[in-house]
């Protein structure tokens, strides 16, 4: 099983100060639905892992997030790709739950929902509880520069996990991932 994780807000779509909370402040970034199509071509399973305590906080309701969710799978399919599971954390930090990253539960389901190696798994995030989330289950962390990429980068750089690879965004990752598969085909023929 080949699977990619990826967080939501700063990866795939815009964030926001003050939380992405409807479907029409749920705006995809530039090139990251063709990365999810890109990936889904490769055979990629793709999962999205979404710390969203704007729910806990009452900001917004799941019916606000699944109204997001249906946008994004909607661009995803027209795009040519799939996303194949959506996993969310509506707890605040101070419900101290095992699913907020950066502790690994989200993490940990998906890689048992789809029977997936965490040595074989990518999680794309900008930030560092991102990659903290599958540094802890002995995954790979990618950091993308969009959303608090930067920030992440430019506050936490000594912090980052041993063997973070870093990408200007969601699509340079998709890039990156499509030319380690063609590197594979070539040396099995």
């Amino acid at each position: 099983m080949k699977l990619i994780i990826l967080d939501r807000d700063g990866v795939i779509n815009q964030d926001r100060d003050d939380f992405v909370k409807s479907v029409d402040e749920w705006i995809p970034i530039e090139g990251s639905m063709d990365a999810i199509a890109f990936l889904t071509q490769a055979g990629y399973t793709v999962a999205v892992a979404t710390n969203q305590s704007g729910i806990g906080r009452k900001y917004f309701t799941v019916q606000d997030l699944n109204e997001m969710h249906a946008k994004m799978h909607r661009l995803a399919v027209q795009a040519g790709g799939v996303i194949d599971g959506i996993w969310f954390c509506p707890h605040l930090a101070a419900d101290n739950c095992n699913c907020r990253k950066p502790k690994p539960g989200m993490v940990q389901d998906i890689l048992e929902r789809f029977q997936a190696e965490a040595a074989e798994t990518w999680l794309v995030g900008d930030s560092l509880r991102d990659l903290q989330a599958i540094e802890a289950v002995g995954g790979k962390p990618a950091l993308v520069l969009t959303g608090k990429g930067k920030k992440t980068l430019a506050e936490n750089e000594s912090k980052l996990p041993e063997n973070t690879q870093i990408f200007n965004n969601l699509l340079a990752f998709s890039q990156y991932i499509m030319g380690l598969e063609a590197e594979k085909a070539a040396e099995a023929v």
